[in-house]
């Protein structure tokens, strides 16, 4: 038995989502966020155990649970429409799993079934695009907090400041002041053009065209006269360049197949 007490009573007959004292929500939103969740008991455990309940209240398209310390204690479940959604919020909010009430509220995004079954793959594609894009910005800003957090006491501040040293690297802009807070490479925040480095010594215009050209948007590459090892791939949206970054980050080149390292261009 999965609950402590009864099983959920039988849905009643089928009803608007006005009829609820819940708000109706938009038409997109048929996927219920399910917290107070039962961390230690195993995901397909917990998911079959979801959908047991769940289907009682109408089709099941997904559910969405995993094992990173974020999702955890959380799993989302997908109707096919929203009065099933509705009506499993009424119903099942409070109803104890593994021995602790669940708490039910509709979720805030689209599921990616939803996604593809309104808009199909393309329209999936652009929504895990962007999805991806919020997540990188999202870690670009924690990064910086946690930097100004590492600053020196400001006793230290009393001490002369050094001039600042321009970071190697071309496209990387120096630093203006000894205490300002840089964010690592990998956590800048997405825009429309790459920064390519430990490129293979012979990487030429048209090798690195025939790799990064094959994503959408793409507009040029611009080597560095005088510079080997580093290269500029610039796309007309930044969603070209989320997509080339993710797809070619640590791909190996060259004769030796070492790694290039691929990020966003510092602004």
């Amino acid at each position: 038995m999965y609950a402590s007490q009864t099983s959920p009573p039988p849905p009643p007959p089928q009803r608007r989502c006005s009829a609820s004292g819940h708000a109706c929500p938009p038409l997109q939103l048929t996927r219920n966020q399910v917290r107070n969740l039962e961390e230690r008991i195993k995901v397909e455990q917990l998911k079959e155990a979801l959908d047991e309940i769940f289907a009682e209240y109408g089709t099941v398209v997904e559910i969405v649970a995993k094992t990173n310390l974020k999702a955890k204690g959380q799993a989302f479940v997908v109707f096919d429409n929203i009065d099933s959604a509705t009506r499993a919020i009424d119903e099942i909010n409070g109803f104890e799993l593994f021995e602790k009430p669940m708490v039910l509220d509709y979720a805030k995004t689209k599921s990616d079934a939803t996604v593809r079954r309104e808009g199909g793959d393309d329209e999936l594609e652009t929504h895990k695009r962007r999805r991806l894009a919020e997540k990188e910005r999202k870690q670009a800003h924690e990064a910086l907090e946690a930097q100004k957090k590492l600053k020196r006491p400001a006793a230290a501040a009393a001490e002369p400041a050094r001039p600042a040293k321009t970071t190697k690297g071309a496209g990387l802009k120096p630093t203006t002041g000894a205490g300002a807070a840089v964010v690592p490479d990998e956590y800048l925040p997405p825009n429309k053009i790459l920064f390519l480095r430990e490129l293979p010594d012979d990487a030429s215009q048209e090798g690195l065209s025939a790799v990064f050209g094959r994503f959408e948007g793409f507009q040029e590459v611009r080597l560095v006269p005088g510079r080997k090892g580093i290269a500029f791939v610039e796309y007309e949206t930044e969603s070209g360049a989320i997509s080339a970054k993710e797809a070619t980050a640590g791909m190996a080149m060259g004769e030796q197949g070492k790694p290039i390292r691929v990020t966003f261009q510092r602004q």
